[in-house]
């Protein structure tokens, strides 16, 4: 079950919680559960939002 997943949008700045040393990522695209992140050390991941939970960066 993926908590916030289901809400991430393009454009979305996200933390992976198991693989913090990616730095921050930008959501791509959220499609059918696999969401394409673009992470600042990692580059681009697709990650099935059913079995990672990202978390999200609130920024003001």
């Amino acid at each position: 079950m993926a908590g916030t997943g289901s809400m991430l949008e393009p454009g979305m700045l996200v933390r992976h919680p198991g693989r913090p040393d990616w730095g921050r990522g930008q959501v791509q695209s959220n499609i059918g559960g696999k969401v394409t992140v673009n992470f600042e050390h990692a580059g681009k991941v697709v990650i099935d939002i059913a079995r990672v939970d990202l978390d999200p960066i609130l920024e003001t």
